[in-house]
């Protein structure tokens, strides 16, 4: 079985120590096993699990229900009906974002098409149009 220094995860998973820190001693992370020096081995299923929350934190899933996730994911197969809500209500969620953000794209894309035709007009010497804020 392959372990892991805290530091080898920070690099792995994106998160600082602190952070590693804070989710074990809140229980998001379980208990990480140490060494005969007390210094603390992640195994590859502490690594694998902490990429399932980093996906969650990025997708803006609040930590109380990324405990929540960690809970049921504990307590057994029993629980795999209200994960899999869990994760399709996050999943909604995440798609009105991604939604919303092509919205904001098209407004962003709009404007760059508007101020390349300022620059063209410029260029073939005409004046350039009214300032516009919209």
């Amino acid at each position: 079985m392959s372990v892991y220094t805290p530091g080898q995860v920070v690099e792995e998973t994106g998160f600082s120590l602190d952070t590693l820190r804070y989710y074990e001693r809140i229980g998001l992370l379980e208990s990480i096993d140490r060494n005969a020096a007390g210094q603390r081995r992640f195994t590859q299923k502490d690594v694998g699990w902490l990429g399932m929350i980093r996906c969650l934190r990025d997708t803006g899933m609040p930590i109380a229900e990324m405990l929540r996730f960690a809970e049921m994911t504990r307590a057994g197969d029993h629980t795999v009906r209200e994960r899999i809500a869990l994760l399709e209500a996050h999943d909604r969620r995440v798609q009105e974002q991604v939604d919303n953000l092509r919205e904001r794209q098209v407004a962003i894309r709009n404007k760059i098409a508007y101020y390349h035709s300022v620059v063209d007009q410029c260029a073939a010497g005409e004046p350039a149009p009214a300032s516009r804020l919209s």
